[in-house]
């Protein structure tokens, strides 16, 4: 009985003892608890009544000029989207090409909690590996993210699921990943810091996936693009911050037949040698509604389609142009077995969308932009981990209707009487529109320049009607051919305005359709290869960038044929200079628009030549991979060469007296004429005897022997065509004295590069010795007829050039 009574008090004590311990160390606990509470203030005392609070993804406080923010603790360490655009910008700011709308960057963001304080760091992910893998400790070690911005953690949510921090500084200081200031603009400019007493928050909107924040930022300038912006730029910035998708789009990988704009990837975790690169197209999601009507072939609705906004500020007058550019996309996405794939719709009004707004990234808008700029833009946002294009804003500037009526005027006047005014017909200049908006909607949803595409229609294909208004002026338009240059007069019912074609068609398909059986993107390989071989071999669905070594890949070009369409356009410029004055001029008004009208057939002439020069020393790019027959890069044929060599010295190189229309000259300038004329010369022929250009024809020889096209070949027509009046003992006129003048100056800068030391390549290849020995051989055939010519200006010319030559070898 003893023992069990002192069992008892033995186990009783003991439970005593551990729960005074249990106490004691609970008591311990809730002191540390109330320290660490004790280095924060109160909720209250941070985010007060005075607070203009919005509650979404982060909620937002704004009390006087700070903003706070309250980050949620699950939201600590997701991918982020921040997106800088510009809101509003000064006049004049960037030449006219940064407006309101302007992005200025984008990039992945997360927030991460480092002890009291919360880090911005901003995320790449070019580089990738698996987690799993060995490589990806060295992946992560040299790809150390960079900390955006750093604040401390000021107190914590009611619910203490949140950090509230003051953001304050993030929009009012000088960050230059997120401001509005390039470097080069910021030197251009002179700008000196920021001011912080102009600089400050205006708004601050809370999303449920997304926040908008909009501040002022002024800087002081010591040469702003005005005069009268008081040595001062202010800008209305904003900021839009949305949270990526947890569940990420299967990316798509690019082949580079068929044209994608693209994001690139480095796999380290490749079974290769090296780290495998490869890029990812940059898309939309679409995903059909309905999985098994889709597999069977039915056209369906996708889960959430791309939808456009106008702009407020679009005139109403255009804003059905503006939509049918936005939904023409629908017949290529029916392509791709989605129907209604993309809407158009109004800005709604403040009672259908009361935080509808332009910036939000919410919403992609046809931007409308009051600006004398002469262009349209087609940028886009997206998820740089997958490819997915979030949201994009395309751009029209006011002043593009000008550039479409003066082209539309110049290349179309001679055939078409609807072009020859400058109040161009609605009809008309409201499809020039909407063929624009397509063109830059092509650009939002993935499409870059196809400048290929222009060269897959015969020539003389686009002076019939039945197939312009069928096919267009080119497969694509995304390519550069915005009027049809090549219809003469007498070609009726041609069409002459650009239009969507059957590459765009192909290229949606290829890349956006759906492919349900493919559950990663090395699956859909075959199939996407299969699609690029069925078309391989017809011109209509390939695809090429203009890098200037192809003829076939031009801007602005038209048909197959340069030589010819250039004729065929040169041939309707010289009908439409004599009706320029009545064209463009009225009562009571002086000739500006004259002098514009002409200064741009002038540029639009040196386009034509431009195209020419292109095939010599041109090369045929074919993008084709290792299981395709025959080679990617073929030499321009030596008979075409020459035929352009020969164009160039009876139409580029002799006096364009079509051009020289005295009554237009004497309306528009005092003088300036002969500059004009050596301008646009002097361009073609330092373009003609460029190094590059004579390095690929002599290559060319090398490989192909007398079945290339030589330079000496070149040198030689080009010497009896620009000094033909030299071999034929004529006067020359100013125009041809300026044109000598410039061969023998190119011709005699690559000796003085020698003295120079510029320029290594040039000087360890043929084309040195090829430049000699033309000036050699030029010297002697001047000095020899130099008197032949009864035209003392004209000898007085020749004596000139043979100064300039000896001059030239002295400095050897």
């Amino acid at each position: 009985m003893l023992k069990r009574f002192s069992l008892i008090l033995a186990v009783s004590l003991t439970l005593y003892g551990c729960k005074t311990q249990k106490n004691t160390l609970s008591s311990k606990n809730s002191e540390k608890s109330e320290a660490k509470k004790s280095k924060f203030k109160s909720y209250n005392e941070i985010i007060t009544d005075d607070a203009e609070s919005d509650p979404g993804l982060f909620t937002t406080h704004r009390i006087d000029d700070k903003l706070y923010l309250e980050i949620p603790d699950s939201l600590l360490g997701k991918d982020m989207l921040l997106v800088s655009r510009i809101a509003k910008v000064p006049a004049g700011y960037g030449g006219g090409y940064v407006n309101a709308g302007s992005k200025v960057n984008e990039q992945v963001v997360r927030w991460i909690r480092r002890g009291n304080k919360i880090d911005v760091k901003v995320i790449s992910f070019e580089n990738k590996s698996d987690e799993e893998s060995p490589i990806h400790k060295s992946v992560e070690a040299n790809n150390f993210y960079p900390i955006l911005f750093s604040a401390e953690i000021k107190t914590f949510s009611k619910d203490s699921t949140a950090a509230v921090i003051d953001a304050t500084d993030l929009f009012t200081q000088d960050i230059g990943a997120i401001n509005a200031v390039s470097p080069r603009l910021r030197k251009e400019y002179k700008i000196k810091r920021l001011d912080g007493s102009r600089t400050y928050i205006e708004s601050a909107h809370a999303y449920p996936q997304n926040v908008e924040i909009k501040h002022i930022m002024t800087y002081d300038a010591e040469e702003p693009p005005e005069r009268d912006q008081a040595e001062t730029l202010t800008f209305l910035m904003n900021q839009s911050m949305i949270l990526l998708p947890e569940d990420k789009m299967q990316p798509r990988i690019a082949d580079a037949r068929v044209g994608w704009f693209t994001i690139k990837k480095y796999d380290y975790d490749s079974e290769a040698l090296k780290s495998d690169d490869y890029r990812i197209l940059r898309r939309w999601r679409l995903e059909p509604k309905d999985m098994e009507a889709y597999k069977r072939g039915e056209l369906v609705e996708p889960v959430k389609p791309i939808v456009y906004y106008l702009d407020p500020a679009t005139p109403l007058k255009w804003r059905p142009y503006f939509k049918k550019g936005i939904e023409d996309w629908n017949k290529a996405f029916e392509g791709a077995g989605f129907k209604n794939a993309i809407i158009a719709k109004d800005p709604p009004t403040q009672e259908e969308d009361p935080e509808f707004s332009p910036e939000d990234v919410r919403y992609s808008v046809i931007r409308y932009v009051a600006s004398t700029t002469r262009n349209a833009i087609g940028p886009s946002v997206s998820d740089p981990r997958t490819g997915e294009i979030l949201e994009s804003d395309v751009i029209w500037y006011h002043n593009h209707l000008r550039s479409y009526r003066n082209r539309f005027m110049i290349e179309a006047g001679a055939q078409n009487p609807a072009a020859r005014t400058l109040e161009t017909p609605e009809e008309e200049i409201g499809e020039m529109m909407r063929m624009v908006i397509a063109h830059e909607v092509g650009h939002a949803i993935g499409l870059p320049h196809n400048m290929k595409a222009s060269s897959a229609y015969p020539t003389d294909s686009l002076r019939v009607a039945s197939f312009t208004q069928k096919y267009g002026l080119t497969p694509s338009i995304m390519d550069y051919a915005r009027v049809n240059y090549v219809a003469q007069p007498e070609d009726k019912g041609v069409r002459y305005i650009r239009m969507m074609g059957p590459y765009d068609m192909y290229a949606v398909n290829w890349g956006y359709r759906y492919l349900p059986e493919a559950n990663n993107p090395e699956a859909e390989k075959k199939t996407l290869d299969k699609w690029i071989l069925e078309k391989a071999g017809n011109p209509w669905y390939e695809f090429g960038s203009s890098r200037g070594i192809d003829p076939h890949s031009q801007t602005e070009s038209l048909g197959d044929d340069n030589i010819k369409a250039s004729t065929y356009g040169l041939a309707n410029l010289k009908k439409v200079i004599p009706n320029l004055i009545d064209w463009t001029t009225k009562d009571g008004y002086g000739y500006d628009d004259l002098q514009e009208v002409y200064r741009e057939l002038n540029y639009l002439w040196r386009g034509y030549v431009n195209h020419v020069i292109t095939n010599v020393g041109g090369v045929y790019e074919t993008l084709k991979t290792a299981d395709q027959d025959g080679t990617v890069y073929e030499p321009v044929p030596k008979e075409i060469q020459k035929e352009a060599v020969d164009f160039l010295n009876q139409n580029a190189f002799n006096t364009p007296e079509w051009l020289l229309d005295t009554e237009i000259l004497n309306r528009i300038e005092a003088s300036g004429a002969i500059d004009q004329v050596k301008s646009i010369q002097s361009y073609a022929l330092n373009s003609l005897l460029d190094d590059s250009r004579i390095s690929r024809m002599i290559e060319n020889v090398q490989t192909n022997g007398a079945g290339a096209y030589s330079p000496v070949a070149l040198m030689n027509d080009l010497r009896t065509g620009i000094f033909s009046e030299l071999y034929r003992g004529q006067k020359t006129d100013a125009y041809r004295r300026n044109l000598q003048r410039t061969y023998v100056d190119i011709a005699t800068n690559y000796l003085k590069n020698l003295e120079a030391g510029e320029n290594q390549e040039v000087l360890i290849s043929d084309v040195l010795p090829l430049m000699r020995g033309e000036l050699s051989r030029l010297l002697r055939d001047i000095k020899a007829r130099k008197n032949n010519s009864s035209d003392t200006l004209t000898r007085y010319h020749y004596s000139d050039l043979i100064a300039r030559i000896d001059a030239a070898f002295k400095t050897e």
